[in-house]
């Protein structure tokens, strides 16, 4: 987004470059991602990075106002989502955007999506580091905010996550997690924060208390978890055993309950005004469709990675959609190319990261994940056979 640091990139890249920030991924934690890393970073112009910050705290402060809960409780209806023990706030707060380009050639953020759910914190220090090593780049160039550096941002996690609690009592809890696309981000959050990480099919139940098998067999009980686990994927799991259900009644402090990956997602976004948010409307509240629709774009409140979307709704597509109120409709957002490559240029979408600040009250904005595309969305299936695409992360400009 900086002319002169992505004329200087391209020029000098070279693809034994791309290959040995791949094998520094890789070699961390002998596993290569279940993604495709894009071969550029991305160096935001000062500009836009206030509007970032600006979007992030004018946005947060809305999900902040009294109420909040009380306007989202219909989020958790679909999945009974009745977990005992949320508190007041989401630990973790990330807000996707699309950039946009005005006529005067300005950047613009747009937020496309927002969850209250920790993706991928741990696995973009890692990226950035990689990123640094492999192409040289300035270190006046950092992905971090809120004053952090790398080794800040980790502790940070860790007060977070795990705190004055023992490590051995703090578990990653997901769904058969070596087989997750994320699984990268787990082992990353494992070396950083020492905690184990365990299948929800593994959980013990004892009473109100729940416990783990170490790696020597031993029954470790289970004080805290960080929280990886979506719902409704466990929903349509039948087929693992169920030793614990999420709605019983235990002691253990959630580090991301459940409840606000659904309070804090697409369901927010008609409750959002804001020059950095494009109208969206349930489409059970909508009585008359726009005269504009092909400007507007048709998603599922309950689906994930665009899954469901439908970019070319029509006025009889709508009509024959049933539970409409699992769907919104929103003003569709032209991402601008953006990111010059020596392939074409890519579409950027910018997803902040957040972390809750008990003495701020509100949300700290830490670091920072991008992602390029060249397809009509974000997305794999919409990006195969390009390259100059997918996961990176977003370099700061000091």
């Amino acid at each position: 987004m900086i002319p002169e640091f992505r004329k200087a990139f391209n020029k000098a890249f070279q693809p034994e470059q791309y290959a040995e920030l791949l094998e520094k991924i890789k070699a961390r934690h002998d596993l290569a991602p279940a993604f495709r890393v894009a071969e550029t970073p991305v160096v935001i112009p000062n500009a836009l990075k206030q509007k970032l910050i600006d979007a992030c705290k004018e946005l947060s402060a809305i999900i902040q106002e009294k109420g909040f809960k009380e306007k989202t409780e219909d989020s958790l209806k679909a999945f009974d989502v009745r977990v005992p023990g949320e508190k007041e706030y989401s630990h973790f707060l990330q807000m996707d955007f699309a950039i946009c380009k005005e006529d005067d050639g300005s950047l613009l953020p747009q937020l496309i999506e927002l969850q209250g759910f920790p993706s991928l914190y741990f696995f973009q220090d890692m990226l950035s580091k990689s990123y640094t090593e492999a192409y040289g780049i300035d270190e006046k160039y950092q992905p971090f905010l809120s004053g952090l550096d790398s080794e800040g941002y980790r502790k940070l996690l860790r007060e977070i996550i795990v705190g004055p609690t023992d490590p051995e009592n703090v578990v990653l809890l997901e769904i058969e997690p070596e087989k997750q696309a994320t699984y990268i981000d787990f082992l990353a959050a494992q070396e950083i924060c020492g905690i184990p990480i365990v299948c929800v099919s593994k959980v013990i139940k004892k009473g109100r208390s729940l416990w783990y098998k170490n790696s020597e067999g031993k029954e470790i009980p289970i004080v805290k978890i960080f929280n990886r686990v979506i719902l409704d994927e466990w929903d349509q799991r039948p087929d693992l055993p169920r030793p614990y259900d999420f709605r019983d009644d235990v002691e253990v402090e959630w580090i991301g309950h459940p409840a606000w990956f659904f309070r804090i997602s697409k369901y927010t976004l008609p409750l959002l005004k804001s020059i950095y948010v494009p109208d969206s409307a349930f489409l059970d509240k909508v009585k008359e469709y726009p005269s504009d629709l092909e400007n507007y774009v048709l998603k599922p409140l309950y689906s994930f990675a665009g899954a469901g979307v439908d970019l070319h709704p029509t006025k009889e597509a709508l009509d024959k959609i049933e539970n409409r109120e699992n769907f919104i409709l929103q003003r569709k957002i032209n991402y601008g190319p953006v990111v010059d490559t020596p392939t074409g240029d890519a579409k950027c979408e910018i997803r902040m990261l957040m972390l809750w600040d008990k003495e701020l009250g509100t949300w700290k904005i830490v670091n920072n994940l991008v992602r390029l595309s060249k397809g009509e969305m974000i997305g794999v299936r919409f990006n195969k056979d390009k390259d100059w695409v997918g996961g990176s992360v977003g370099f700061f400009e000091a």
